[in-house]
């Protein structure tokens, strides 16, 4: 039995589509910090929370190394944890317009790498048309930040964020990812893949430098870990709104 999401006053299932509800944040490589942007809270809400089966690709994992994972530093949210139910997840690419033909291919062949490495864990596949994309990555100067020591303005070198939203009284989820131009070869990799890692579900970091969500960038960029499969796998067995239908009541 789920509980029942109340909202205050709404007057129909339109006027809540009209409103949505809209929850902004960042992770940011450099900081280590998760950084609340904008964070709408459900006024008098509450969500029907329950895991998803388990992606075949997560559920035939197996870490031979036992290794671990940094699954106690991802950050849970007011709809659970940010899993994706419908298979294969669907990326978009935006082509760059402000920099040479060769330099856009380039671009687009790096972050195209990335997906594919973590395709090997996740199903994702590449569409071109950006209004049907459950992730669409850009390149693109992120906001700056704030510091943590004296919260100066600093810039970023990656950012992502996410939006809820509602089709067909389902709660669902899609995700930004901003790089940096300034942003080029194995630091461009190593920023794709890292945004990914959290566009997928690992809405956290790790203290580690071995593994590709370590929470600053590196000289020698990892590739993806057994800690960062193993986490991905932790998150996708927990519990979450998104993918399940919406109960909406007046109050």
């Amino acid at each position: 039995m789920g509980n029942k999401i109340q909202y205050p006053k709404p007057n129909t299932l339109k006027n809540f589509i009209t409103k949505r509800l809209l929850a902004v944040l960042a992770l940011a490589i450099g900081t280590g910090l998760l950084i609340v942007l904008t964070n709408l809270q459900f006024s008098h809400a509450s969500t029907a929370q329950k895991p998803h089966p388990l992606p075949s690709t997560l559920a035939q994992w197996q870490d031979n190394s036992n290794s671990g994972d940094y699954f106690s530093q991802v950050a849970t949210t007011e709809v659970g944890y940010l899993v994706w139910s419908k298979f294969p997840v669907k990326v978009h690419i935006k082509r760059p317009q402000i920099i040479n033909q060769e330099q856009a291919q380039a671009w687009v062949n790096s972050v195209l790498q990335t997906v594919q490495e973590w395709n090997n864990y996740l199903p994702l596949i590449v569409v071109e048309q950006p209004e049907i994309a459950d992730i669409t990555i850009e390149r693109k100067t992120p906001p700056l930040g704030l510091s943590r020591e004296n919260k100066i303005p600093r810039a970023r070198s990656a950012l992502t964020r996410y939006e809820l939203y509602n089709s067909n009284n389902v709660l669902l989820h899609r995700f930004t990812i901003l790089l940096s131009p300034s942003q080029t070869g194995d630091y461009l990799l190593s920023a794709s893949r890292h945004e990914l890692g959290h566009a997928l579900g690992i809405w956290g970091h790790s203290s580690l430098q071995t593994d590709a969500l370590y929470f600053s960038q590196v000289r020698n960029p990892p590739p993806i870990s057994p800690r960062d499969v193993n986490t991905l796998k932790r998150v996708y067995q927990q519990p979450t709104s998104l993918g399940w239908a919406l109960e909406i009541s007046e109050k």
